[in-house]
């Protein structure tokens, strides 16, 4: 069935974002982006992002993901590591991210390079989940085909007896990524279309050069 979006409008008019205002560091812009955006209601799961890999076959594939810790240094998230996203990676681990705040009305759009963590911050992150999350990572072999929901609940079941009891321990399939930003771009919706958008790129000497993008 056809649906015409075409006469779909919104304004854009609740910030402005000017250079004079940003920092000399994305990752400082960026807390502060984040922050203001987690204490709004009307957004649920601040730290949802999506993340862009190219595939073995050449498509790009986007999904949503976690953010889980954020530093200077870059932005972590974790996943099991025989996913097809972490397949993408291993390939090729220049991705792209994104976060989208509608209530603010703002975008921000990260490319970076994704590399594993190492196995003690892996381990710390999974020994901080809840049970039912370390047992799903041990159940699920995320992406790949399974014949019905009954064998994952099958799977569950088995990986519930035999950690009856006992500490649960990470699996070797599963882990953190860090990802470390090359370009970040902050988006801010403005009026009649002319957004606001300011991108950070990282030079050479690790410093980063602030421009202005048209809308």
């Amino acid at each position: 069935m056809e649906k015409d979006l075409s006469n779909y409008r919104k304004s854009y008019d609740k910030q402005e974002l000017l250079e004079n205002n940003c920092p000399k560091k994305p990752m400082e812009l960026f807390k502060d982006w984040f922050l203001k955006a987690d204490k709004i209601d009307a957004i649920e799961e601040t730290n949802a992002m999506t993340i862009s890999t190219i595939g073995s076959d050449g498509f790009p594939k986007s999904r949503v993901v976690l953010l889980k810790k954020y530093t200077e240094e870059g932005l972590i998230f974790y996943t099991n590591y025989n996913s097809e996203k972490a397949k993408a990676i291993d390939e090729n681990n220049n991705i792209c991210i994104s976060f989208y705040w509608p209530a603010l009305e703002q975008q921000i759009i990260i490319k970076g390079i994704a590399e594993k963590l190492s196995n003690e911050l892996s381990d710390n992150y999974f020994n901080s989940r809840p049970n039912g999350s370390k047992l799903g990572a041990w159940a699920s072999p995320q992406s790949s085909v399974v014949s019905s929901k009954k064998e994952l609940t099958d799977r569950l079941i088995s990986i519930e007896n035999k950690f009856q009891g006992v500490k649960i321990p990470r699996p070797e399939h599963w882990g953190g990524y860090l990802i470390k930003p090359l370009s970040v771009e902050f988006w801010q919706g403005r009026p009649n279309r002319m957004h606001d958008r300011i991108r950070y790129t990282l030079q050479k000497d690790f410093s980063w050069k602030l421009e202005r993008l048209a809308p």
